[in-house]
């Protein structure tokens, strides 16, 4: 009786909300089936062949192509051992594997990356007359359903799906090693960033990332197992270890031209100023350098400030902008940096609350767009320098604008000059006294105290 009772007296709003849900749900799957272009399952079906050619007709990795195209295989030869079940099932059980491994990994980034973002949201509204903080009524199912919803049409997810790659399950791995380390089970860290590594290099940077902020004991742990995973595969086929380590890995023709113009990556802003032409690697180097400072300086200053997750956001935008090839589908790794992004919005007050939300609802329709397909075939002069270069804009300014909050501070009332309080995305009230920090967390994403001289704290 009580659950009819609370059913007849929620707002009409409530209660049409499974409906919604519904409705969007239904809207999200057509527009997916009928609108955006459709990549046929081109590199499940590379991965696909180059296993069946090796187990069964005792072909190499590295020599396949797949027929009519000069498209072959070009990841490490772990990621081919990984995928060895490929060849005990048919073609279309392969495509429904890997939808449903990009599914599962879509499912757990939303609920760790997410969760902080809508936990806020359910928790408080905004009262339009007063402007003062109220209780919500939202539902978290809800939110996370307009969430998903949102997830699956951003453009470089629905091109995961679509090419059949393995890029979401690769975030994944890596956001599981930052959850253990955000929960406290920093032991355990390492193993995700390590396997990831040994499937595709892109992630290495996050090896990187663990080195300058003080976790040596995770970033072993992730050397080990990249190791461990490569050596494995030389020992199963030391034939291809070679030919990949000492030549596929250093020619870039294979994976495709790099003026091309899903290339969104720094390489490939320097490839389409130059049609035709091999881009300087002197610049080239200068400008990953570059990259790397900002994004070694913006990392630590994150970790120094308890917000490990900014850290990891900007890890992978700086792992898009300085690897040679990223193509659209890549930038699944620029989905941390919009989320916290949003995060920092909703943590602050109401007018620039607004503004910001602004600026990412802005980014990310751009981010949906496909707008660099309009340079597809001439990718010259200055409005396709801007155009057609726009993911790599977009990612450069996330890097150089931490999606971070900026502090803000205020005295809590009572007697005596008390404790500041800042606010931290993900966080509910930070209370620093005397040079320390507690933070209460939000869900997931707990901080740890952040030493007084600068340092994070082991995580063990």
């Amino acid at each position: 009786m009580r659950r009819v009772r609370d059913a007849l007296t929620m707002p009409a709003t409530t209660r049409r909300r499974p409906a919604i849900a519904a409705a969007l749900v239904v809207a999200t799957a057509v527009f997916l089936a009928t609108v955006p272009l459709h990549r046929g399952f081109f590199d499940v079906g590379v991965y696909y062949g180059t296993v069946n050619d090796w187990i069964h007709h005792d072909g190499r990795i590295y020599d396949y192509l797949r027929p009519g195209t000069q498209y072959g295989f070009t990841y490490p030869p772990f990621a081919a051992v990984v995928m060895l079940p490929m060849a005990l099932v048919s073609w279309h059980v392969a495509i429904g594997i890997s939808a449903v491994l990009s599914a599962v990994a879509s499912a757990l980034l939303l609920r760790w990356l997410a969760g902080p973002a809508v936990r806020r949201l359910v928790a408080r509204r905004t009262d339009p007359g007063t402007g003062t903080e109220r209780s919500g009524d939202r539902r978290p199912w809800f939110v996370f359903v307009v969430a998903g919803c949102l997830f699956a049409l951003f453009e470089p997810v629905r091109d995961t799906f679509s090419f059949g790659q393995v890029n979401l399950l690769l975030v994944a791995l890596v956001f599981a090693d930052a959850r253990l380390l955000a929960t406290g089970r920093g032991r355990y860290a390492g193993i995700g960033i390590g396997l990831a590594t040994a499937i595709k290099l892109t992630p290495a940077l996050f090896i990187g990332y663990l080195l300058i902020t003080g976790r040596r004991r995770q970033a072993a742990v992730a050397t080990g197992t990249a190791g461990a995973a490569t050596l494995l595969a030389a020992l199963i086929d030391p034939g291809a270890s070679r030919t990949f380590w000492t030549g596929a890995l250093w020619d870039t023709d294979r994976v495709g031209a790099l003026g091309y113009v899903s290339n969104q990556s720094l390489q490939g802003v320097l490839a389409r100023l130059q049609p035709g032409d091999h881009p300087s690697r002197l610049v080239w180097l200068v400008c990953v350098l570059a990259v790397l400072a900002v994004w070694a300086y913006r990392a630590r200053a994150a970790v120094r400030d308890g917000d490990d997750r900014t850290g990891f956001a900007l890890t992978g935008l700086a792992a898009c902008l300085v690897s040679p090839v990223t193509w659209v589908h890549h930038l699944v790794w620029l989905i941390p940096a919009l989320l916290v992004l949003t995060d920092s919005a909703l943590s602050r007050e109401p007018g620039a609350r607004r503004r910001s939300l602004v600026v990412c609802a802005a980014l990310y329709v751009v981010l949906c767009s496909s707008v660099v397909w309009l340079w597809r075939w001439d990718s010259t002069g200055p409005a396709a320098f801007l155009g057609a270069n726009a993911y790599v804009w977009i990612t450069l300014g996330l890097l150089l604008v931490p999606p971070g909050p900026e502090e803000t501070t205020r005295s809590v009332p009572g007697p005596g000059p008390g404790p500041r309080v800042r606010r931290l995305p993900g966080a509910e009230t930070t209370a620093v006294t005397d040079g320390v920090a507690a933070t209460r967390s939000a869900g997931a994403w707990r901080r740890r105290a952040v030493d007084p001289s600068g340092g994070p704290e082991p995580s063990g």
